[in-house]
């Protein structure tokens, strides 16, 4: 194969991404795995997100917590941590380290929050008060969010589905969606051992941030513009000045 027709897909562990998987692993392993697995404190209980605590006891703290908890399966951690860099390091190089911590946290939160709101809607249509005393955690939702973003940001871009399918990034995050849906609905709104419905969460709140996004953005160009305009001098009538003219004559 021709060198020059390769492309790099390495990506930089940007500072953002870094301390957040440092963080979700230290978390994940020193105070789940060590000291509740070994010394049985119930670390991971008090706080996961169980939408009963949040809606009935004001327990908002939880809808931050949980996304820096994991099970005790390796395979969820270190899954939802390749997809945060894998997802995450190019959007902080094209945001900048703080809007993308805004954005992951952004994300996180409202998807817990939806998440919440829908469990809480369906316990009181249903009755089916169980599903509000199930403890979620996982970045899935902030990782959901950042999905999105690169669905809508380099929608246009090649990617291989399941490594061997060529296909447009925005047509996988469709499919994406569509399959978290296609589950909660099949498994119920509660989602068994997965929160489809704290996904879907977080590809709305990832949404909803991108929309806040731009709209700062095009706050922020009319704010220069404006203040462009009071400092631009125009002369005008100024042909043939008379002497008692005092100067020339501007728009401000």
């Amino acid at each position: 194969m021709n060198r020059g027709s390769q492309m790099s897909m390495a990506l930089p562990l940007t500072p953002v991404v870094k301390w957040l998987i440092i963080v979700n692993v230290a978390v994940w392993f020193v105070f789940q795995v060590v000291v509740e697995g070994f010394f049985k404190v119930p670390f991971t209980h008090y706080l996961s997100l169980v939408p009963a605590r949040v809606i009935f006891q004001f327990q908002v703290w939880e809808l931050f917590t949980y996304m820096f908890l994991h099970s005790m399966q390796i395979t969820h951690i270190l899954f939802n941590m390749l997809m945060l860099w894998f997802f995450g390091a190019e959007l902080e190089q094209r945001w900048g380290s703080k809007y993308f911590l805004f954005f992951y946290l952004f994300t996180g939160v409202g998807a817990a929050i939806l998440y919440c709101a829908g469990i809480g809607g369906y316990a009181a249509v249903t009755g089916a008060q169980a599903s509000l005393m199930i403890p979620v955690v996982g970045a899935s939702g902030a990782i959901f969010g950042l999905m999105l973003a690169q669905g809508i940001l380099f929608g246009e871009r090649i990617i291989y589905f399941f490594m061997l399918f060529p296909m447009k990034m925005r047509y996988f995050v469709m499919i994406m969606g569509v399959v978290q849906l296609a589950s909660m609905l099949t498994s119920g709104v509660s989602g068994g051992e997965v929160a489809y419905l704290a996904h879907l969460g977080g590809i709305a709140s990832g949404y909803i941030a991108l929309l806040l996004m731009s709209r700062w953005k095009n706050y922020e160009s009319f704010k220069k513009s404006k203040k462009k305009g009071r400092n631009l001098r125009l002369v005008v009538d100024n042909e043939n000045p008379k002497k008692s003219d005092n100067g020339p004559r501007y728009w401000n």
